[in-house]
């Protein structure tokens, strides 16, 4: 009896709200459903500069599945629209002086919803999730002290060298795409052994395949947020931190130690140089390293410096 009063006032106060109506199920009782808006998936989209035409029905099937899928991932796309605000200027301005166009900062937030902790199973890792190995052949140090997949800027810089030597080889957006997913040799085997003119008319795993269609849905969804239902305040985006930057080129016995010295925890030292990967630097070879110190101000939400990197995203 109390299981059929609760059902009763959970859908009456469904109801009032609009929120649907109560649909018969086989068994005769009744369930509240919310209003499902399928997005609109469109005719043609842009992807660095270049019309991809989505009117070949496979095209346009595998545009609306990302589409419709990441539309309903709610949180995810929230906090990477949230972190884009944050990690966006620094990076943006790292690919134009690479000759990278700007829509790969999509590749990013599908590599890692700009999560700069993210970690892989198949142990890639950071906002641009490099293997070690790939790490280590694009310049980035990789060891139990030190992780540079973990430093925003020599990392996205490691990914304009990738990308860049991935366009030169196949002259087309979605391949390089293609090609960070699944490695410039399958991709380029799979060209020669498929004869087709880029990655999007290959059949390869399915990961690798949709890849280049998950960055151009994220791309339509962060460019127009409220479009597909996401609504956010200019106060809910996280916001960049202002910092002084010390040069360390000799052993730290102890980073807790040395954040202290620098008036800020260990906790935060790592937040802000995430490439930090344990509590002491041997440094036996004598390398620069910069670490990044927050201001005090940038430590707290009323006293931060508010800005807002695309006035698409808020509510104003």
């Amino acid at each position: 009896m109390k299981k059929a009063i609760i059902s009763f006032s959970i859908i009456a106060a469904a109801m009032s709200c609009g929120l649907a109506a109560p649909a018969a199920t086989p068994s005769g009782s009744s369930q509240v459903f919310s209003k499902t808006v399928n997005p609109q998936t469109p005719a043609s989209v842009s992807l660095c500069g270049k019309k991809v035409d989505l009117d070949r029905v496979d095209m346009w099937e595998r545009f609306d599945r990302e589409l419709t899928a990441m539309t309903y991932t709610h949180g995810s796309v929230l906090l990477t629209i949230k972190r884009a605000n944050k990690y966006f200027p620094e990076m943006a301005p790292i690919l134009k002086a690479n000759g990278v166009p700007q829509d790969v900062l999509y590749l990013a937030c599908i590599e890692s919803w700009l999560n700069p902790r993210a970690y892989s199973p198949a142990k890639a890792a950071g906002i641009w999730q490099f293997m070690p190995a790939t790490a280590k052949q694009y310049g980035l140090e990789v060891t139990d002290e030190v992780d540079e997949r973990y430093n925003l800027e020599k990392a996205t810089a490691a990914a304009c060298r990738y990308l860049k030597k991935a366009y030169a080889k196949y002259g087309d957006w979605s391949s390089v795409m293609a090609s960070y997913n699944g490695g410039m040799g399958r991709i380029s085997n799979e060209l020669e052994a498929q004869g087709g003119e880029n990655a999007m008319d290959l059949y390869l795993v399915e990961e690798t395949s949709r890849y280049p269609f998950r960055v151009m849905a994220m791309k339509a969804i962060m460019e127009q947020p409220r479009a597909f239902g996401f609504t956010l305040g200019a106060d809910q985006l996280y916001q960049p931190k202002k910092y002084k930057t010390v040069t360390v080129d000799g052993p730290v016995a102890d980073w807790p130690e040395w954040a202290r010295k620098q008036g800020i925890s260990y906790a935060q030292l790592r937040e802000e140089n995430p490439w930090i990967r344990s509590k002491k630097l041997t440094n036996k070879a004598g390398k620069t390293y910069k670490v990044r110190i927050p201001t005090k101000e940038s430590l707290s939400r009323s006293k931060q410096a508010k800005s807002v990197y695309d006035k698409n995203w808020v509510v104003e």
